[in-house]
């Protein structure tokens, strides 16, 4: 109540001129209309990046600081337009500016390109920026989006066929594992595999989980289940890495089918907030059938909707899903409830290094 009627009071045109003037109340002013900025700027902002991105300029200054000149003459751009660069980017801190007009990798400009997945989602996001171009027109479902004919499950209903064509899995397969090591890591950490028997990551991709799982606890039977085109995807990557003779891939359909039996952990990794709660519901149904008595299912997603919602979760996750076609982000509590009436008990949060791309929630099989 007290935060609200706060909030009415910033909101006073007269208060805010005011607060922009009396010195005590001036920084938070400030700090407002800066962070205000920020929100309408981070188009222009992520822009910049995949500027960055395409011209491939961290590549071009990973050997050291280069005069703006030479950079130009790289990227093929007029001078001006490569200060520009430059500066815009030295801005956001993925470019340092040294002295003499020359330019070095950033502290963001060097995280990157020591994280070449991170530039695949900069070029995917270009097909979410095109979604959002009428946000009000996608909130009414009136978009056809882009993001709804990359991920070939997104418009399927349910008893719905899976898309068949190994063509259709390719390139969202590829990105999801691209993105997949650093999340297993975490998952792993959290939720230590050590006296696990069987464990069955349901939707398990290209296996870069089961894989991970493998390497860390090469006593537990790790295995993957996803539909028949992925599961053909898995079985080569497997081989590539030299992991197919320690991860079973198994093929099916968790919307409609059933799935492997006899494991004591089962896992799902980003994959519930792709799906709407009849879906959600039906698979943890399945998933309860399957699971041995006493045997553990583990949720790792971005999770939101709390009190302290989180801008990742219920901001960027939330649009990005409804831009998708599909699915959304669910708090503790929302998951909890799913669970408990899927039959499982005993949830809790397990803390991770980094919830803001994976919460990590168990529950056990009654």
């Amino acid at each position: 109540m007290l935060r609200h009627g706060r909030n009415l009071l910033i909101a006073n045109p007269a208060f805010q001129k005011w607060a922009a003037s009396f010195p005590l109340t001036r920084l938070i002013a400030e700090r407002q209309s800066n962070a205000l900025f920020d929100i309408c700027s981070g188009f222009v902002y992520s822009q910049i990046l995949l500027a960055c991105v395409r011209l491939d300029l961290f590549s071009k200054l990973a050997g050291g600081p280069r005069p703006c000149a030479a950079v130009a003459e790289d990227l093929d751009l007029p001078f001006d337009a490569t200060q520009r660069l430059l500066r815009a980017a030295t801005a956001l801190k993925l470019v340092d500016a040294l002295e003499g007009e020359r330019y070095g990798l950033g502290e963001l400009g060097a995280a990157l390109l020591a994280n070449p997945s991170i530039s695949s989602f900069v070029e995917h996001h270009a097909l979410l920026y095109a979604d959002l171009a009428d946000p009000v027109a996608l909130l009414r479902g009136e978009t056809a989006t882009k993001l709804s004919g990359f991920w070939p499950y997104a418009n399927r209903k349910a008893g719905d066929p899976a898309p068949a064509g190994g063509e259709a899995y390719e390139t969202y397969s590829d990105l999801m594992a691209q993105s997949q090591a650093d999340i297993a890591e975490d998952i792993l950490d959290a939720f230590p595999p050590t006296g696990r028997r069987r464990w069955v990551d349901i939707g398990g991709g290209e296996g870069v989980f089961a894989s991970a799982l493998a390497i860390v606890a090469p006593e537990v039977e790790a295995q993957l289940f996803d539909l028949p085109p992925v599961a053909a995807r898995a079985r080569s990557a497997l081989q590539r890495r030299g992991m197919l003779s320690r991860v079973t891939v198994h093929e099916g359909d968790f919307v409609s089918g059933s799935l492997p039996k006899g494991a004591d952990v089962m896992s799902l990794i980003r994959v519930l907030h792709d799906h709407d709660d009849e879906t959600v519901r039906g698979l943890l149904a399945r998933i309860h059938e399957a699971l041995d008595p006493g045997g553990t299912l583990l949720i790792a997603e971005p999770m939101g909707g709390g009190a302290g919602s989180d801008r990742v979760s219920d901001a960027y996750f939330n649009f990005y899903l409804l831009a998708m076609g599909r699915g959304r982000t669910r708090s503790v509590a929302e998951l909890t409830a799913l669970l408990e009436a899927g039959g499982f008990s005993d949830v809790r949060v397990v803390p991770s290094r980094r919830p803001m791309l994976a919460n990590v929630l168990v529950a056990q099989r009654v």
